[in-house]
């Protein structure tokens, strides 16, 4: 048994404990096999020594988020808690900005995700709706750019409802790839100015392109995006991949759940099978526990993923 003491800063012990001390509860049941002593500041923790400095680990993570202005929810509490070691330390230094935005990773998938995309070349960011995997690969998309480590971004999306045979759609080009790319257009206007995004669109700097428009480049100094990818076919996401020029990188998004593919053979699922040992290439896997949209967002994805397993 050891005894672990420390103080945190005084002004932020109400934020620490929570209304009604409800973060502390969390704490407590978080780590049910320590003995947790608050006086005014002071901690005393008591019970396993790795455990004691796990916890200790996660104040200091909590602490760190209060002093940048953030509000800690009880979700925020938990997610720490549950974090790996190495991963602990890393969850208040998880952000991004973006544009006018300064973005966080609000789950410990999310924190995985994003040191998965700073240190591989091509990463599979793969779950469920309401994760963040494309939202979060934007925000550093963005940053990248603006931080002039790639001349440009990529965004694409496989066209599936027109079968990308966008030629028998009414209108211009722009009005034909409006409904499919939208969701993209979306993100990028939370974190550009729009007239800083009707430049880089004007310029080529921003590009956003139905999955067809990809073929035959080589996709040199640029980050790419690829959404929604459960609907490419086998050969599409090896035209895709086979894309990557130097100083790029790749990030491509989907739910394997989620095929409206005729058939549902997914070129994604396929992709994921065959490179998940390729050097520089990672698969990141984000579940219900990351779903950061309303909580019945999160209890609608359990219900499906409990139905799909019988």
């Amino acid at each position: 048994m050891s005894e672990v003491v420390f103080e945190t800063n005084p002004a932020y012990i109400g934020q620490l404990v929570g209304a009604n001390d409800s973060h502390l509860r969390e704490l407590e049941s978080q780590f049910s096999d320590l003995e947790i002593l608050l006086r005014g500041s002071v901690w005393t923790i008591q019970g396993d020594e790795h455990r004691s400095k796990q916890l200790r680990r996660v104040i200091d993570q909590l602490e760190k988020l209060i002093a940048r202005g953030d509000s800690v929810s009880s979700r925020d509490v938990i997610e720490i808690s549950q974090l790996t070691d190495d991963s602990v330390e890393g969850f208040s230094g998880s952000y991004i900005s973006a544009g006018e935005k300064r973005i966080r990773a609000k789950t410990a998938g999310q924190v995985k995700y994003l040191k998965a995309i700073d240190e591989h070349t091509v990463v599979f960011g793969l779950g469920p709706a309401g994760t963040g995997k494309t939202y979060l690969a934007m925000a550093k998309a963005v940053e990248a750019l603006q931080n002039k480590k790639c001349s440009r971004i990529i965004l694409t999306r496989p066209a599936v409802e027109a079968g990308e045979r966008l030629g028998y759609l009414p209108g211009t080009l722009s009005e034909k790839i409006d409904p499919y790319l939208r969701p993209l257009f979306d993100a990028l206007q939370e974190m550009l100015p729009a007239d800083s995004l009707a430049r880089f669109l004007e310029s080529g700097v921003v590009e956003v392109a139905p999955l067809a428009y990809m073929r035959g480049r080589t996709l040199n100094d640029a980050f790419v995006i690829l959404d929604e990818a459960q609907n490419t076919t086998q050969e599409q996401m090896k035209m895709f991949l086979t894309r990557l020029g130097f100083n790029s990188k790749m990030i491509i998004t989907g739910d394997t759940t989620q095929v409206d593919l005729p058939g549902g053979k997914s070129g994604l699922a396929s992709a994921v099978r065959i490179l998940s040992e390729v050097d520089d290439l990672h698969v990141a896997r984000l579940t219900s526990r990351d779903v950061v949209r309303h909580e019945l967002v999160t209890r609608i994805v359990n219900a499906y993923e409990a139905h799909d397993e019988h």
